[in-house]
């Protein structure tokens, strides 16, 4: 058997790697110099109907979609419902980041544009329920119909 070279990673990669690295800092660092406006950001678009919700549950058990009167409305383990279980892990982490109260209602919203989002104001965090697929954003989106 031939010796191998001990080098696991070519050089000519690590240097585009790296080549890689600068540029895209370099154009970070330009945009933010010359304040151009932010263009990924999804226009304004006002609020037509909203649902104020808690959700209540476990990694184990499931997490229940609760109205304003405490009635179960939805749960995460009913069929094509499992992302209500991915927003409740990320606004449980975020609240506790934050260090505010766990229970404290969620709003979703239904936008003038028909985009379905869901607003903590609590944290400040919310989250715009786009590219997320069909089946994750009607989760939701059943909700507020």
């Amino acid at each position: 058997m031939k010796h191998r070279d001990r080098e696991m990673v070519p050089k000519t990669l690590v240097r585009a790697m790296f080549t890689l690295m600068i540029a895209a800092t370099a154009l970070v660092g330009y945009a933010t110099v010359t304040d151009r406006p932010v263009l990924a950001v999804a226009p304004h678009s006002d609020i037509i109907r909203e649902l104020s919700i808690t959700l209540e549950g476990s990694r184990s058990t499931g997490v229940a979609v609760l109205d304003e009167n405490g009635l179960k409305i939805a749960h995460s383990t009913e069929n094509k419902r499992g992302f209500i279980d991915v927003i409740w892990v990320t606004v449980m982490r975020e609240r506790l980041i934050q260090d505010v109260p766990s229970n404290a209602p969620l709003r979703v919203v239904r936008r003038e544009n028909g985009h379905v989002a869901i607003l903590d104001d609590t944290t400040g965090w919310k989250i715009e329920l786009i590219g997320y697929g069909k089946d994750n954003v009607a989760a939701f989106a059943k909700l507020l119909d």
